[in-house]
């Protein structure tokens, strides 16, 4: 499963960039979350791979790319499922940025999951665009 979400953001792309960066934003763009803890590698380089964990789940985050604003990508690892994120900012003009999130699930892992990920595939993508949307409000109020 595939789909891509976008929101413009009312903030420049330089501040966007490193509000999304911050790990200790996470709290105030993604309900539930924990904390993110590093495993291994340096933190936000190419091969970090860090424990996020939220309320309800833990899942293990590896970086693949990041070379923002064209790209951040990374591959997400929980127990029942896979998935990666590729995540790219366009600016719009000096005050706004377009973000932009691509995600891919290449896994699940279990009869409930995979029948969900069935029958009900836009659960997955408005939770996506409810952290998005969390991220756009956090962002134009920095």
């Amino acid at each position: 499963m595939k789909f891509t979400c976008s929101v413009c953001i009312n903030q420049q792309i330089d501040k966007v960039i490193e509000i999304f960066l911050d790990p200790n934003n996470l709290k105030h763009v993604q309900q539930g979350f924990v904390s993110k803890e590093l495993i291994s590698g340096d933190s936000g380089k190419v091969g970090a791979k860090s424990k996020m964990v939220y309320e309800k789940l833990e899942l293990v985050e590896t970086i693949i790319t990041n070379n923002l604003p064209e790209e951040f990508k990374a591959l997400y690892e929980h127990k029942h499922m896979v998935n990666t994120m590729k995540v790219s900012f366009i600016p719009l003009n000096n005050v706004s940025t377009r973000y932009i999130s691509e995600i891919e699930y290449t896994k699940f892992n279990g009869i409930l999951i995979k029948l969900i990920a069935t029958l009900f595939p836009r659960m997955f993508k408005k939770q996506v665009l409810k952290w998005m949307h969390l991220f756009k409000n956090y962002a134009e109020n920095q």
